[in-house]
């Protein structure tokens, strides 16, 4: 399993959100202001154009430290040589993936409850996303909002390393980071921001100040 993974800003791409600007070019001025993982997520898309995307995402990321992620399809995630694969509840599962990719990819999962997150501890895990917080117009049929109280709830009941998902901004560093979780997933704050290197800085030094303010 892997370890030492950097949380902080996990940027999930939205197709219709780069499609102005372009995928590789809206995740590298991410990368440039602060994103520390990057996730493909595309669930309409054929198989093909995910792996023609993140092949491309691959090269564009290469030596930039930064993980790349594939959300759901493990055989795209094998295609493109990516770092690891995020998945549902509902979806493939983790021993499946873990099995497809490998002891050193990374494998994350989303969870909404106290009870997803428990089960998680027992799973070859690398770390969960647990939302979403905030109602979300990138993910319609999600679940319903855990609020920031909810959050912490979750949170506590796993030891595993968490991110929290839906609707955040960069005036919630505060309270996400306060409920426990190591890092922001980010997608319209960054994907939609006229600047999203600027967006992605905005994240970084937040938690930033957060950090340095829980280190006095």
């Amino acid at each position: 399993m892997n370890r030492g993974l950097d949380l902080s800003i996990y940027l999930v791409t939205d197709p219709m959100l780069c499609a102005t600007r372009g995928l590789v070019e809206t995740v590298l001025a991410a990368v440039h202001g602060g994103a520390s993982v990057v996730q493909l997520r595309d669930k309409d898309a054929p198989d093909a154009l995910l792996v023609e995307q993140g092949r491309a995402l691959k090269v564009a990321l290469a030596g930039r430290g930064v993980p790349l992620i594939v959300n759901d399809r493990i055989a795209v995630a094998a295609a493109i040589g990516a770092d690891g694969v995020h998945v549902g509840q509902a979806d493939v599962g983790i021993d499946a993936a873990r099995a497809a990719l490998g002891p050193d990819a990374i494998v994350g999962l989303s969870i909404q409850t106290i009870a997803h997150a428990r089960a998680a501890a027992r799973l070859p895990v690398d770390y969960v996303g647990i939302g979403p917080v905030f109602t979300t117009a990138t993910k319609p049929d999600h679940a319903a909002p855990l609020g920031l109280n909810g959050l912490a709830r979750v949170r506590a009941a796993t030891p595993l390393p968490a991110v929290a998902i839906g609707g955040l901004t960069a005036d919630h560093v505060r309270g996400v980071l306060g409920a426990g979780c190591d890092g922001l997933a980010i997608v319209s704050a960054i994907c939609a921001a006229d600047d999203p290197q600027a967006a992605s800085a905005a994240f970084r030094r937040a938690i930033g100040r957060h950090r340095q303010g829980a280190d006095a």
